[in-house]
């Protein structure tokens, strides 16, 4: 079977680092999804804006190598346990395949690019190949009080954002809570622990970076890429 690539995702995440590690988690993260030139017609999207919620079905493009692993060990478990692959959301799959819901903000139209998606809370970094797109339907899609695996039994402990030395003043408002979002959800791999370590996390043209001491992540510079 060959799957065709309809769309791209368009983010101002240009990396693996610091992609929120599910959908849903940053809320406030903007992106576009842009059609490719043949799927540009706008009766493909007839009725869409009718749905809060739609389902991506996506590439993980940004894997290096066909790193295929019967198991992984979740970043939720600390790195510590291994789990079999299919267990998890791990990209490391017999195929290589995402599935997201993303809330769908609205639909607009252009002459050079048809109709665009905008869309919140994705997990997706910037060039990220799109498969399909189907609604998220509420009755069929939606199962409350469910368990839930190892997820139940483990909470993900969010991190206190810090901006040191101005560095609040490099992004607008809106863009400061995107960063502060991403950020407080801890980034690193999870056996990383030096406080000393500076991270730097690439978004919207510029690097920021950062170091975690215990549960306080501080940014300490943002650093404009140079063209």
């Amino acid at each position: 079977m060959t799957l065709d690539v309809i769309a791209h995702f368009h983010s101002p995440l240009t990396s693996k680092f610091g992609i929120p590690r599910q959908s849903g988690l940053v809320e406030c993260l903007e992106g576009d999804i842009v059609f490719q030139p043949a799927y540009r017609n706008p009766d493909y999207v007839r009725g869409l804006e009718g749905f809060d919620y739609i389902w991506l079905i996506w590439a993980f493009s940004a894997n290096a190598h066909n790193d295929v692993r019967a198991t992984v060990r979740p970043p939720l478990l600390g790195g510590n346990e291994a789990m079999g692959v299919l267990a998890t959301r791990s990209p490391y799959r017999p195929n290589p395949i995402g599935l997201s819901s993303v809330r769908l903000q609205g639909i607009t139209f252009d002459e050079k690019h048809g109709p665009v998606l905008h869309v919140v809370g994705a997990d997706l970094m910037d060039g990220t190949p799109i498969y399909d797109i189907k609604p998220y339907v509420e009755y069929a899609d939606a199962h409350v009080g469910v368990r839930n695996g190892f997820v139940d039994k483990r909470e993900w402990k969010s991190l206190h954002v810090v901006f040191g030395n101005d560095t609040a003043n490099c992004f607008f408002d809106d863009e400061r809570e995107v960063v502060r979002s991403l950020l407080s959800l801890d980034p690193r791999p999870q056996y990383h622990d030096d406080p000393q370590r500076i991270y730097g996390m690439p978004y919207a043209g510029r690097d920021i970076r950062f170091r975690v001491d215990g549960g306080i992540l501080t940014v300490v510079d943002v650093v404009e890429f140079q063209e």
